[in-house]
């Protein structure tokens, strides 16, 4: 993955609205923090395990963020200020390059805001707030391209057969949501 054909790509690209049902206006609004950076030869990503206790989404690998709250002027603020408090990383470090599409969700009914954001290096210091976070994932763009971690399955999704992904790391797997948008994120970055 080139972070610069990222950065190109990304300039002045428009931002649609896909997902596991249509939009009805009546979404919570979310946002989500995609955090890249070199790492030698490879491009890292930084994911999440949520707490297994949480009510929804529980246990599953996901970008940072949630759901914007009232002293969130943006949801680039709602982005940062989730990241901050998820996993310890404030957001004087961060390039912020653009937007893949929003993406809504059918289990917990919100529109995700997927911000994309450069990090200079491996991050380090990091630290998973116990309350939302189970552990924090530093996820190789090599694996994820690879044949043998992703694979795609036809569920039935509102009457409608819909192509989901998944990616299959060492003990754990990206699935939903995230999976959807790490997809286009790589498809976006590699030109596939």
């Amino acid at each position: 993955m080139d972070l610069g054909q990222l950065r190109t790509a990304l300039h002045g690209r428009r931002q649609a609205t896909w997902g596991d049902t249509s939009p009805t206006g009546q979404e919570r609004r979310s946002a989500v923090l995609a955090l890249l950076y070199p790492n030698g030869e490879d491009v890292g990503v930084v994911l999440i395990r949520r707490a297994q206790h949480l009510r929804s989404h529980g246990w599953e690998v996901a970008f940072p963020g949630g759901g914007q709250e009232d002293g969130d002027d943006t949801l680039l603020d709602t982005a940062k200020r989730e990241t901050r408090e998820e996993i310890g990383l404030e957001a004087d470090g961060i390039e912020v390059i653009g937007q893949i599409d929003r993406y809504v969700t059918i289990g917990s009914r919100s529109m995700v805001h997927p911000f994309i954001g450069i990090l200079p290096g491996p991050p380090d210091g990091l630290v998973p707030d116990p309350t939302e976070v189970e552990r924090i994932l530093m996820v190789s763009t090599a694996e994820l391209l690879s044949d043998e971690t992703w694979r795609e399955e036809i569920w039935p999704i509102n009457g409608t057969d819909r192509a989901l992904t998944f990616f299959e790391l060492h003990g754990d797997t990206v699935w939903g949501a995230t999976a959807a948008m790490l997809r286009q994120l790589l498809a976006i970055a590699t030109a596939r």
